[in-house]
């Protein structure tokens, strides 16, 4: 089974890095300074970002769904990301961390979740679109409980 991972879009998040603190603050984001690596993977990317340079936290909507599991939660994005888009190849943010991925139906209910090692996340991708009931994957890091990628058959 052939999977899609790509990063999200940057063109929304270039804006951010133009901005004042105040301004950021004002947006219930911030600007900080990624101090090691791993620690600061973005979401763009799908990579972590080289210690010294900018990132901003902003919440993000990453489950846009008329459902009940609607939600958004805190992402790091990277000032200069390419967007990550590949098929049949986990980025090394995915790569490096323990992930939740929960499979989730064309009305946005989720229908099945494990968590995987992302080394070794090419089988749980495997399997959980298996289910012809599974429209795509929400890979979350699962210590942290944030959203990672969205994940789609290719």
């Amino acid at each position: 089974m052939h999977f899609r991972i790509r990063g999200l879009d940057p063109a929304g998040f270039k804006p951010l890095f133009a901005m004042s603190d105040a301004q950021l603050g004002r947006l219930r984001a911030r600007r900080v300074v990624s101090d090691s690596k791993p620690g600061f993977p973005c979401r763009v990317s799908l990579d972590d970002v080289l210690p010294g340079n900018d990132v901003v936290l902003v919440n993000f909507e990453h489950l846009a769904v008329d459902s009940p599991y609607r939600a958004s939660h805190a992402i790091y994005v990277g000032a200069a990301s390419t967007r990550f888009d590949e098929v049949d190849v986990v980025p090394p943010a995915l790569r490096s961390r323990l992930l939740s991925l929960r499979a989730l139906d064309a009305r946005g209910m989720m229908v099945d979740a494990d968590i995987v090692e992302g080394a070794s996340a090419e089988s749980l991708i495997e399997r959980l679109f298996a289910s012809n009931e599974v429209e795509y994957l929400h890979a979350h890091f699962a210590r942290r409980g944030c959203f990672a990628a969205r994940i789609d058959r290719a």
